[in-house]
C-alpha cells in the first residue's frame, strides 16, 4: 500500500511540474556559429515562439565539430523542456549517417518536438560551363569529366550529389570544400563546373545572374525560382533532397511538456509575418504534429544512412 501511495504521489508531482511548465526562460541551443541559416532560423523564431509559450526564449550558439558539440550538450541536459536544440539535417539525420565516432544517437537520445522549415538544394553551373539546361548538363557528363562542388565531405549537399548520381545514372567528380563560401567562390570563378548547395546560400548569386540554376531538389518548384524545374519534372523519378530544421528536446522529456512545446511552436509558425520572413529566405515552412515529425525524421535518417552506406561515405 505504501509503495502504491508513493507511486501516486510521484506521478502527481510529475504531472504538476509539467502543468507548471514553463516557469522560467527556455534556452534553444544552436550548434552552429552565428549568422548561418540555422542561427537565423532560431533568432527569427524565438520571439513568436516565446510569446506563444509565455516565456522568454534565449538563443545560445554552441558551435564546433560539425554541430556535434552543441547537440551533445543538449543530449546531456536535464529532460525538463528548458534546454532545447535547434536541430537540422546536418546534426540529426544526414550528418550522423556519415560520422564515424558519435558518442550519442540523435534519433534515440533526442525527442522531436516539431519542424520549422525545409530548404531545397539547387544544382547550379559556373559562368563558363556550357549548359543552359539540365539536359545540356547531362550531355556534358557523357563527353568528359564534370566537376561538382559541395560544402564538404559528408555534408547534406554531398549526400544529395551521391543520391543524384545513383538515381540519374550520372558520373560526376565530387569536389568537397570547407563550407559553401569557398565553394561558391570557385564556382563563380569557374574553377569548378557545377555545385549542389542550399538555395538560401545560392539565391543571391542566382538573382544577380552570376551562376545559372538548372534544377531544384524539392518536391515542388520554389516560389523564388518558378522557372527552375524540379529533378522529378526532369525525369529523375522520386528524387528529393531537402534539408530541415526543427526543435528537439532530450529524451525522457515529459509528454505533457512535449505537447506544450509542440502546440506553442505550431502557433508561432502560423503567423504570416514569420512565414513571409522564411519565404523571403528561400525556405519552405513546415507544419507537422509531433508524431508526424518524428516519423519524418526517422525516414530521413534511414534514407541518408542508406546513401552513405552505398557510397561508402565516412567522416572521421
Amino acid at each position: 500500500m505504501r509503495g502504491l501511495l508513493l507511486a501516486v504521489l510521484l506521478l502527481a508531482s510529475s504531472s504538476a511540474g509539467a502543468q507548471e511548465f514553463p516557469n522560467k526562460a527556455v534556452r534553444i541551443v544552436v550548434p552552429w556559429p552565428p549568422s548561418g541559416t540555422v542561427d537565423i532560423t532560431a533568432r527569427t523564431h524565438a520571439p513568436p515562439f516565446g510569446e506563444a509559450l509565455g516565456q522568454q526564449i534565449i538563443v545560445e550558439n554552441k558551435a564546433g565539430a560539425g554541430g556535434r558539440i552543441g547537440t551533445e550538450a543538449v543530449v546531456k541536459s536535464a529532460a525538463d523542456g528548458y534546454t532545447l536544440l535547434l536541430g537540422s539535417s546536418g546534426t540529426i539525420t544526414s550528418g550522423p549517417a556519415v560520422f564515424k565516432n558519435l558518442t550519442f544517437d540523435p534519433l534515440k537520445d533526442l525527442v522531436p518536438i516539431g519542424p520549422i522549415q525545409s530548404v531545397p538544394i539547387v544544382l547550379t553551373v559556373a559562368p563558363k560551363t556550357h549548359a543552359a539546361t539540365y539536359q545540356d548538363f547531362v550531355e556534358l557528363t557523357k563527353h568528359g569529366q564534370v566537376s561538382v562542388a559541395s560544402a564538404g565531405s559528408g555534408s547534406s549537399n554531398h549526400l544529395a550529389i551521391e543520391l543524384l548520381m545513383r538515381m540519374a545514372d550520372l558520373k560526376l567528380l565530387h569536389v568537397p570544400y570547407k563550407g559553401s563560401g569557398p565553394a561558391l567562390t570557385d564556382l563563380l570563378g569557374s574553377q569548378v563546373d557545377s555545385m549542389m548547395d542550399q538555395l538560401t546560400a545560392s539565391i543571391g548569386h542566382i538573382r544577380e545572374g552570376r551562376i545559372r540554376p538548372l534544377a531544384i531538389s524539392s518536391h515542388s518548384r520554389s516560389p523564388l525560382l518558378p522557372n527552375v524545374p524540379t529533378f522529378e519534372e526532369l525525369g529523375v523519378a522520386g528524387y528529393e533532397a531537402t534539408t530541415f530544421t526543427g526543435i528537439f528536446a532530450p529524451a525522457g522529456t515529459p509528454q505533457a511538456v512535449v505537447a506544450r512545446l509542440s502546440a506553442s511552436l505550431r502557433k508561432a509558425m502560423s503567423g504570416e509575418a514569420v512565414r513571409e520572413k522564411y519565404r523571403s529566405m528561400g525556405v519552405d515552412v513546415m507544419d507537422m504534429a509531433t508524431p508526424d515529425f518524428a516519423a519524418f525524421v526517422r525516414a530521413d535518417g534511414e534514407k541518408w544512412r542508406r546513401v552513405a552506406r552505398e557510397g561508402n561515405i565516412v567522416v572521421e
